[in-house]
């Protein structure tokens, strides 16, 4: 197309839709996170990341919905051939009747069969283990971001402790230079 040729706007290609999302390198929209297991990042060494999909009751849905959910224990085992996320604490939904499920259930892992034998080979390696870092949903279905994790010695808990707090300081002494630096 030469520059300042008049192309028909139906002819034009749109802005947002599946276009936009290869162009972002983002495969799916938003995602409204439910849950974080803030401690898995504080007690492992995060290796690499997985996104799975779940399969719930409807009960289940409902209260993740309402935000009221915890993966503190929670922790992922192959069984099997199949991925399980057990001890994950979905309350029972306050509206349910006798189809209420129970909160502490163990639920299915949807992934690919290569993602599966990769996290089962390599879990098995001493000191690794598969933890549930996020719940949220994504295009309106109920994910888990899975990690593949190895555990941290005490001292390197104390070193992150220390490198997170020297980071918020800098942050916090540059901020107030740059609130000086307008005020003056």
């Amino acid at each position: 197309m030469s520059k300042g040729m008049y192309v028909p706007k139906e002819s034009q290609p749109k802005q947002g839709g599946a276009a936009a999302k290869a162009r972002d390198g983002e495969k799916g929209g938003k995602r409204k996170i439910v849950a974080q297991n803030k401690k898995a990042r504080h007690d492992y060494a995060i290796v690499d990341t997985y996104e799975a999909g779940l399969v719930l009751t409807g009960t289940e849905v409902k209260s993740l919905r309402e935000g009221r959910t915890s993966l503190t224990d929670g922790f992922v085992q192959i069984d099997r051939g199949e991925a399980w996320l057990h001890n994950a604490h979905i309350p029972e939904y306050h509206q349910g009747s006798w189809t209420n499920h129970s909160a502490r259930r163990k639920r299915k892992l949807l992934l690919h069969r290569e993602e599966i034998d990769k996290l089962e080979s390599k879990a098995q390696e001493t000191g690794h283990t598969i933890v549930p870092l996020a719940l949220y949903f994504k295009d309106g279905r109920a994910k888990a971001e899975i990690a593949l994790a190895r555990g941290k010695k005490e001292y390197d808990k104390r070193q992150t402790l220390r490198e997170k707090q020297d980071r918020r300081e800098s942050d916090r002494a540059i901020a107030a230079a740059k609130r000086r630096q307008r005020g003056v």
